[in-house]
């Protein structure tokens, strides 16, 4: 358990650098034009984009706290700047959240390994793509949650190998370039 309570005040103790923030609003704003540009809608509930590498990006730097509030914040902006879907609901907001624990929870301050982005992959497409998405999409749009899990299934088996890679490659990437620069970390 103090484990845990570790992992979380260092996470939060990483908002505090100047730099840590700084680079958080870069990446929020690519997050935001990478939404922008690279969403594709395959059906109105199934939509392939890669606007969540910047919060992979956080969550593997700053922690599960840090990656949970980024998060739920960028969801928040990205709604305003662009409503999707009719109201807001927290419930995507949320999920955001969630994921950003299970990343940062598994990525956070360990050296990056395939099997390890595979574990952080698996488990928030079955908890949140397969879970929670389902059920807000089921209960905003009165369908049942059985008869659109199938569907979102199979695209998140399909997509997990490829997500498993493009954040695999773009994590190693980033540990290269915090290496070779003066990045602080606290």
């Amino acid at each position: 358990m103090q484990r845990i309570r570790k992992l979380y005040v260092d996470s939060l103790k990483e908002i505090k650098v100047t730099q840590n923030l700084v680079l958080c609003g870069m990446m929020a704003a690519l997050a935001v034009v990478l939404n922008y540009t690279t969403s594709i809608y395959i059906t109105p509930t199934i939509r392939i984009g890669f606007s969540g590498l910047p919060n992979r990006i956080v969550e593997f730097l700053f922690g599960p706290a840090v990656g949970a509030i980024f998060g739920g914040m960028l969801d928040i902006l990205k709604y305003l700047l662009k409503p999707e879907g009719g109201a807001y609901f927290f419930g995507y907001t949320f999920n955001v959240m969630v994921a950003g624990i299970i990343y940062g929870s598994i990525l956070y301050r360990r050296p990056i390994k395939l099997w390890r982005v595979f574990i952080a992959e698996l488990l928030t497409k079955v908890i949140v793509n397969c879970g929670l998405n389902t059920l807000w999409l089921s209960i905003l749009n009165g369908n049942a949650f059985m008869a659109i899990l199938p569907a979102r299934m199979i695209k998140n088996c399909i997509m997990l190998p490829i997500d498993t890679c493009v954040i695999f490659f773009t994590l190693t990437f980033v540990q290269q370039i915090m290496k070779r620069t003066a990045f602080r970390r606290e």
